[in-house]
């Protein structure tokens, strides 16, 4: 079985070892496949609480 690290595919919404596809589509790389399995939520909590500190900045 394949060890880390790991990438998520965004041109085949797939987990992948560091032998899948070309750079320019994956996230990652992520310690665990646990974690790259969940890096569509990661980024967009991540995205969440970057505007919600962004507002907090500009006074909103």
């Amino acid at each position: 079985m394949a060890e880390g690290p790991w990438f998520y595919c965004l041109k085949h919404n797939t987990v992948e070892d560091r032998d899948g596809c070309a750079e320019r589509h994956r996230l990652g790389p992520y310690a665990t496949r646990a974690e790259a399995e969940h890096a569509l939520q990661s980024v967009a909590d991540r995205e969440q609480e970057l505007s919600q500190e962004d507002r907090a900045w500009e006074g909103d």
